[in-house]
């Protein structure tokens, strides 16, 4: 018997995140991923021609070629671009691999990807603080923060979408507010607000707010009573495939073995009895 193959569940209202990205007045972090790309090509020995962007914020990237919205369907076109970068957005994405994949098609040959998210420290602060205070309050939990991957994991997307020569790292960026309710405030000015799909449709209980807030100044707090709180961004690196990029060795290639270069003695292991 056949059964239905289902849709998964919708991560973003995506709706809402451009009505959150219409009011957005604060770009201090988008403006540090525009540097920080800007940065890694300057290590590239590459000059690149055929540049897109996709990110929510053209404006932010005036030195950059084309630029493109994170819809779900990017507007790139096959073998077009030798750099695409995807800017700050892919958290929000309901399908992250078929991103990448749109990203990488739109690759030529040894073209080159960046693409920067936010990862699972970020607003970990936050979060716990907001967890604690509404199950005190309600009793239990709503949806209220995009879930955000680790870097051992998102590593990986850049191979299921077909890159070459993958590389995932990240640094973090420490930022210090007046109290947790300052933050809340400032992640609305960045466009962050909650547009999960499954989201609260009424406004959430003031008491929660204030609560969490209380827990945030307990325990992060530093010592001139100011809060701080973690961002970490992750960046990914693949390159489309090409003949001429550098391959693993096959199995059984090398032309030393691994117990003369560590000088040590190989020890044969010993038999297993086969079962059966």
């Amino acid at each position: 018997m056949f059964r239905a193959m289902q849709t998964p569940p919708l991560l973003t209202d995506r709706a809402a995140l451009s009505r959150n990205r219409a009011r957005a007045t604060a770009f201090f972090l988008h403006e540090e991923v525009a540097d920080e790309a800007k940065e890694r090509l300057n290590e590239v020995n590459r000059a690149f021609t055929r540049t897109a962007v996709v990110t929510p914020f053209p404006d932010l990237w005036p030195d950059f070629g084309t630029r493109v919205a994170d819809d779900d369907m990017l507007g790139l076109e096959p073998g077009q671009q030798d750099l695409v970068i995807h800017a700050l957005g892919l958290h929000w994405a309901n399908d992250p691999v078929g991103q990448l994949v749109q990203c990488r098609h739109a690759l030529v040959p040894d073209g080159l990807f960046l693409g920067f998210m936010f990862g699972g420290q970020t607003l970990h602060e936050l979060r716990a603080c907001l967890a604690e205070a509404e199950a005190a309050v309600t009793g239990g939990l709503s949806p209220r923060v995009v879930p955000m991957g680790e870097i051992r994991d998102l590593g990986g997307l850049l191979q299921r979408a077909g890159f070459s020569l993958p590389v995932a790292d990240s640094f973090t960026k420490t930022v210090r507010y007046r109290d947790a309710l300052h933050l809340m405030h400032d992640l609305r000015a960045m466009g962050e607000g909650n547009a999960l799909h499954g989201r609260l449709r009424r406004p959430t209980q003031r008491q929660i707010f204030l609560q969490a807030a209380s827990l945030y100044q307990q325990r992060f707090a530093d010592a001139e009573e100011r809060i701080t709180a973690t961002f970490e961004i992750i960046c990914l690196t693949g390159w489309a495939p090409h003949d001429s990029q550098q391959k693993p060795l096959r199995p059984g290639s090398a032309a030393q073995r691994l117990a003369d270069a560590l000088q040590t003695t190989e020890m044969p292991l010993p038999r297993v009895p086969r079962e059966g």
